[in-house]
């Protein structure tokens, strides 16, 4: 009650500082629902006048948390469908855009089946990580907690903090949607430890129909040299938006044009 009382209180005074130009003032809010209050006052049917949680705010702030939770960075959040440039592309990067399109619009009907994930692979430089990237961005924006794993970096991060290790496996293994980013990059064979570690993500994900984003330029046959119980497991989650792009350097890679 004390709690609801000071928010009553902040309230009034707000409202009594205010002049001609609380229009002005009022765009400097962020929810002009609530004046930034989280909540207000709304009178009940007994006459009582009772808190209400902000519905705008409680969704936005609830996206917002996500996206810093994601470890996405800024410049990263800004990759979208309608920022990924078609024009003159080869028809299988087409091909991978509707796969990534199609998969985020289905995304909620495909939830909680074996068939869930994304796999864009192959050549790099043909928009494999945009992709995905508008993929996350979008379910991110959906409410839909994420967590974006940069192979290279992400392993060389694990590897010096082995005594959060198990915690941030757990975090890999659990949260609604990882996306893993450049998979099997960084070594002509992968480490012990990060087959290990791949598998355990992968496995317990694969048996709790958790879905995954990956993007990577091995394709299904070359993960197998790897580790193929991985691989495989993979390719099942992603059969349904498994996209493969292989072929002329010059013609995929949008950085050499």
């Amino acid at each position: 009650m004390e709690e609801l009382r000071q928010r009553i209180q902040r309230i009034q005074l707000q409202e009594a500082n205010s002049d001609g130009s609380s229009q002005e003032h009022a765009k400097s809010y962020r929810c002009l629902t609530c004046k930034d209050q989280m909540g207000y006052l709304v009178k009940g049917e007994d006459g009582l006048e009772y808190w209400r949680e902000c519905e705008h705010c409680g969704s936005s702030r609830k996206t917002e948390r996500i996206m810093k939770q994601s470890r996405i960075t800024d410049e990263f959040k800004t990759k979208s469908f309608g920022a990924f440039d078609l024009e003159d592309r080869p028809e299988i990067v087409k091909t991978a855009y509707e796969a990534a399109y199609d998969y985020a619009k289905w995304f909620h009907e495909n939830k909680g089946k074996r068939r869930n994930s994304l796999a864009l692979l192959g050549n790099p430089g043909c928009g494999k990580t945009h992709l995905c990237m508008a993929v996350a961005n979008h379910l991110m924006r959906k409410g839909v907690p994420l967590i974006y794993f940069p192979w290279v970096e992400g392993f060389a991060e694990l590897r010096n903090n082995l005594d959060e290790l198990e915690t941030r496996i757990g975090l890999m293994q659990r949260i609604d949607v990882l996306y893993i980013d450049d998979m099997w990059k960084g070594r002509k064979t992968p480490t012990e430890f990060q087959i290990e570690q791949a598998f355990a993500i992968i496995n317990y994900r694969y048996l709790n129909n958790l879905p995954i984003l990956v993007s990577s330029e091995f394709d299904i046959d070359a993960m197998c040299e790897f580790d193929e119980a991985t691989a495989t497991r993979i390719f099942e989650m992603s059969k349904d938006h498994c996209v493969v792009v292989h072929g002329d350097r010059k013609q995929l890679n949008y950085r050499l044009a």
